[in-house]
């Protein structure tokens, strides 16, 4: 039936047939709807609906104001044939209004579109047929290879130089005819054939149709969807000197007389200096993804595996998850994996920034990327393909650098709005010229149109931002900070309060043996016998503490003959036939155990951030031992830092107080929130945010996850492994929290960088359009000035890739 339309909608959430039915009602209540069927088992529904009436995107909004979800999926594309800003306006604003689209973002800069939208709804091909009718070409990005991508912007650019030389060998004469045109420069021999206008002619024409042929493809496909992009302008503005000479040049034959007021040298020049300005432009941008090229590089190519008994060597995408590979000494780990035999140490440094090698063995997990120094090892690949660590962190990068911050929205309003009012006051400008200042003179009227026409083409404009994100996101990524778009690399720059989780960020999240104080009837040695024989029973992590450090002063204990744990309280073993008491001061009591002369040694010791236990033998006490959480060694200087740039540090734990504010002392940190349960601390960070201070929240990613999203911005410590931490708009794969400042101060320089080129953009026109208009600017000078306005922004963005953020090294 006409005027309806079908869309298949997936839906999560739902746990029984009356959730399906509830959704049914709901749909089906909506105006526009004429069914719905909602299938539990597949999690779909289909809905029959009037586009007239009613958008997918409301219908999806309907399911989720009933308390479901539906998921959204993601299609990344490469654009091709752009020219300007306001050609990713114009792409971006069709992608938006498919059906079913959610969300679309262009990225002129990098050429790509990312996409969210309801596959039921709306699928690629019919994105990319939307696309192509708008005169531009969608590719989607996993049938283009980052190498194809790399060969295809490497023929451009050859395709480009090609133009411009051709271009510029053909202008070399009518450039030389002008130059010696002046009364200054007349001593400057000139053949005499360069001022023939038929001569000039024959120079000017294949510039103006064989190289200028893209800018008249594009201005006809802007002008058919109703529409203008610098193509336009350019078109415009070139059409004009050269129709306009041409016309003198026919009006002139049959006479005598040399026309006047030629400007085949204005439209040559111009499209010469354009061509050349874009020329630079492929380079530098290819330049800003230097991050992604860098990242790609460090990944192996092959893998030696065995299968079937036979050892053999495949490319690194076909190794499979249970694979055993073969890593040799100086060889990269193919895949992130665990050694099932050998020993050997690992240099981490690409994931980590520690550039001293770990030592690896049976059962400790591996990095894919890492190089293996010395030892022969056997690795069994775990996560392999896109699952790999450096995998995830490649697509992280990706997605930072395609994605818009909000400060860009602004030069897209403007974009879109930009190129029919440069026409309108170039068309102002012309006929002013032409009416009042200099009246009759069409030529002289002319030449101002062209030059407004050409110095307001808004390139720079549409690469301000991009670039930067790019530049500023890939840059971070070499220090370990990954950015999981660029609203959070804006946003970082606005932070003043940073809430740090205690466990495992500010400390190193292990405790270990601090502090063994035997009473005088037992020497140490035999104390730590037995307490590391009844400790080596438990699987509590402060006992593993505790049987850690006793082996690092060389004992090693033996097995308990007997072991019970205590819930809340410790633990009792036989140990040679002792009885081994371990644990609180109440368990001690509860046994008739006379601890009084260790209460102050215990206060002291859980006054500087330690947990202290009680040990009895044979019902006697023994002594006391001391595990303690210590903080990482950069913490102390991290805190200062972010101190030093402005910020209020907190620190938040679930720790009674008296350890969290020994601990926070040692860091430096004046703010503590103690004794908060897990999921009291996104409470905390709310109560920060009610005082109107912008909050970042650093912590593991997991148990801190509330807390991580209801900051303004979440920062999880990673240790590479697992850089995918949803809840977290930024990674610091290192876990040092220098990282953190690193991050914030990443932001400020790319925000600045933004602002620089925002600047200079918008400079160049609004100083440039009343030049031109007044006459000021000669067309092939405003056509300079335009070309370089772009090739300095990019370059400008460029500067953030040299950024030095490393703390041990500044400069």
């Amino acid at each position: 039936m006409d005027g309806q339309k079908e869309a298949t909608l997936q839906i999560s959430g739902m746990t029984c047939a009356a959730c399906a039915a509830r959704i049914e009602k709901g749909l089906k209540r909506l105006d526009g709807v004429q069914d719905a069927n909602v299938n539990l088992a597949l999690e779909k529904s289909k809905i029959v609906y009037d586009p007239g009436q009613i958008e997918v995107g409301q219908l999806a909004e309907k399911v989720e104001s009933l308390g479901y979800q539906v998921p959204a999926e993601k299609a990344e594309f490469a654009v091709s044939g752009m020219t300007c800003a306001a050609c990713a306006n114009r792409v971006e604003k069709r992608l938006n209004k498919l059906s079913g689209v959610k969300s679309a973002a262009v990225n002129f800069a990098i050429e790509t579109a990312t996409v969210d939208y309801h596959a039921g709804a709306v699928s690629p091909e019919e994105m990319i047929e939307a696309v192509e009718k708008l005169g531009y070409k969608l590719e989607l990005k996993k049938d283009r290879t980052a190498d194809g991508r790399a060969e295809q912007r490497e023929k451009d650019i050859q395709r480009q130089t090609g133009k411009f030389i051709f271009s510029a060998i053909l202008s070399f004469p009518l450039l030389w005819a002008m130059v010696s045109h002046f009364k200054f420069t007349s001593f400057i021999w000139l053949p005499g054939m360069f001022m023939d206008p038929w001569v000039q002619f024959a120079l000017a024409t294949p510039v103006q149709f064989i190289v200028g042929k893209q800018f008249y493809t594009g201005a006809y496909k802007a002008l058919r969807n109703k529409s203008a992009n610098m193509d336009v302008l350019v078109a415009l503005g070139t059409s004009a000197a050269y129709f306009y000479s041409l016309y003198l040049s026919i009006e002139s034959l049959g006479t005598n007389r040399h026309p006047d007021g030629l400007y085949y040298e204005t439209s040559a020049i111009l499209l010469t200096l354009i061509i050349l300005g874009k020329l630079f432009e492929a380079k530098a941008k290819g330049r800003s993804s230097e991050a992604i090229k860098k990242l790609m590089g460090l990944q192996a190519k092959t893998a030696t595996v065995v299968r079937n008994g036979e050892e053999m060597t495949v490319p690194i995408e076909n190794v499979l998850a249970g694979d055993i590979m073969y890593v040799k000494p100086g060889e990269k780990v193919p895949a992130d994996g665990e050694i099932v035999e050998g020993r050997s140490a690992l240099d981490e440094s690409m994931i980590t920034g520690e550039s001293i090698p770990v030592d690896k063995t049976v059962g400790d997990p591996v990095i894919g990327a890492t190089i293996n120094k010395n030892g022969f090892l056997k690795v069994r690949a775990e996560k392999v393909g896109k699952d790999t660590a450096l995998a995830q962190i490649i697509k992280v990068v990706e997605e930072a650098q395609g994605s818009k911050a909000p400060i860009q929205r602004l030069a897209d309003r403007i974009s879109g709005v930009f190129v029919p009012i440069v026409v309108a006051i170039a068309a102002i400008t012309f006929f002013i010229w032409y009416l009042a200042v200099s009246p009759g003179e069409f030529g002289t009227a002319l030449e101002k149109l062209i030059a407004v026409l050409v110095i307001a083409c808004p390139c720079a404009l549409g690469l301000a931002t991009p670039t930067s994100i790019m530049a500023g996101s890939g840059r971070a990524a070499e220090f370990g900070i990954l950015f999981k778009g660029g609203e959070h690399l804006e946003t970082a720059h606005r932070l003043e309060t940073i809430v740090l989780d205690k466990t495992g960020t500010v400390t190193n999240g292990k405790p270990q043996l601090t502090d063994v104080r035997p009473e005088p009837w037992i020497d140490e040695t035999s104390f730590l016998k037995l307490i590391g024989a009844a400790e080596k029973s438990s699987e509590h992590p402060l006992a593993e503490a505790i049987v850690e450090g006793i082996k690092e002063k060389g004992i090693e204990p033996a097995s308990a003959d007997s072991f019970e744990a205590i819930p809340g309280y410790g633990i009792e073993a036989a140990v040679n036939e002792k009885r081994i008491l371990i644990g609180t001061r109440r368990l001690m009591e509860n046994r008739d155990i006379d601890i009084q002369d260790a209460n102050g040694e215990m206060e002291e010791l859980e006054t500087q951030g330690k947990t202290a236990m009680l040990a009895a033998v044979d019902g006697r006490f023994a002594g006391l031992i001391a595990v303690a959480d210590t903080i990482k060694d950069t913490s102390k200087a991290a805190v200062k830092r972010l101190h030093d740039m402005g910020l209020e540090v907190v620190m938040i734990t679930g720790d009674n107080r008296r350890t969290a504010e020994a601990i926070a002392a040692e860091a430096g940190i004046h703010h503590v929130i103690a004794e908060v349960l897990p999921e009291g601390k996104a409470d905390e960070v709310k109560k920060i945010q009610a005082k109107g201070k912008k909050v970042a929240m650093v912590g593991d990613g997991i148990n801190d996850a509330p807390a991580l999203a209801a900051a303004d911005t979440g920062m999880a410590i990673g240790t590479g492994t697992d850089v995918a931490m949803e809840a977290a708009d930024v990674t610091l794969i290192r876990g040092d929290l220098n990282s953190i400042a690193d991050a914030i101060l990443m932001s400020r320089l790319t925000i600045k960088n933004i602002k620089q080129n925002l600047f200079w953009a918008f400079a160049y026109n609004s100083i440039g359009i009343p030049f031109a208009a007044v006459g000021l600017l000669a067309p092939w000078i405003a056509g300079a000035a335009m070309a370089f306005s772009s090739v300095s922004v990019v370059l400008n963005a460029l500067r953030l890739q040299k950024v030095k953020l490393d703390w041990r090294n500044p400069s």
